[in-house]
């Protein structure tokens, strides 16, 4: 079993201290970073986030905001990030997908953060999929993709995505599933995608100091417990 979260952490603009405190209690084998620090020693406040964690940071570029950090729990064995097609003036969107290992099986996880422009999320939802498709298929791995959508459930980038890889939160449920905003959450704005076949133990929230979830950022974390999929 392995645990995939993804959390949208706003720069590390708001409490620090909060958010190392979130980011530890979620005990990630991988984590999905949205909104990853990208300007002044961009690298090393990256590297400061995966720490709070135990985990390590295995995929992700400067522009697009998104990364990948990885536990010891797994093995490591590709990152990259990739740019997204720009739609000028808009703020420029990527993926970052690491390739893991553990007791047996691979998965190549994907984290994006989609634009507020309807046209351009819906484009980049169907880029994102593909490009990790590509590279799960390269490796031999499952896919599974994690990020800030920018939207709810039924509208149209989500139905996308909802298509093509299993929605885990429906699945088995944990909560009431609400991701945004961290003061009073009531849309499900969040979430992560994998390949149909794999398990969806759970999905959800995290257990963490209410205060804490409140201070660290402006999006509540969601975390997906996922075994090897099912047998035929």
């Amino acid at each position: 079993m392995l645990r995939i979260a993804s959390y949208n952490v706003r720069s590390m603009k708001d409490d620090v201290p909060a958010l190392g405190r979130v980011v530890a209690a979620l005990r990630a084998d991988v984590l999905c970073v949205q909104e990853a620090p990208r300007f002044l020693c961009w690298r090393r406040r990256r590297r400061r986030l995966a720490a709070f964690g135990g985990l390590s940071v295995a995929a992700g570029r400067r522009r697009g905001g998104v990364a990948v950090l990885t536990g010891p729990g797994v093995r490591l064995l590709h990152g990259e990030g990739r740019l997204l097609k720009s739609f000028f003036p808009l703020e420029r969107r990527a993926i970052a997908i690491a390739v893991v290992e553990a007791e047996g099986w691979r998965l190549a996880v994907g984290s994006i953060h989609l634009d507020l422009d309807e046209n351009a999320r819906h484009h980049h939802a169907d880029e994102a999929v593909r490009l990790l498709r590509e590279v799960a298929d390269r490796f031999g791995a499952l896919p599974v993709l994690a990020g800030d959508i920018n939207e709810q459930s039924g509208q149209p980038s989500w139905r996308h995505l909802a298509e093509r890889l299993t929605d885990c939160y429906p699945v088995s449920p944990r909560g009431d599933g609400f991701t945004f905003p961290a003061r009073g959450p009531h849309k499900r704005i969040d979430a992560i995608f994998a390949v149909e076949g794999l398990s969806v133990l759970s999905c959800g929230g995290v257990d963490a100091d209410p205060d804490d979830l409140v201070a660290a950022t402006d999006h509540l974390p969601v975390i997906a417990e996922l075994d090897r999929p099912r047998p035929a």
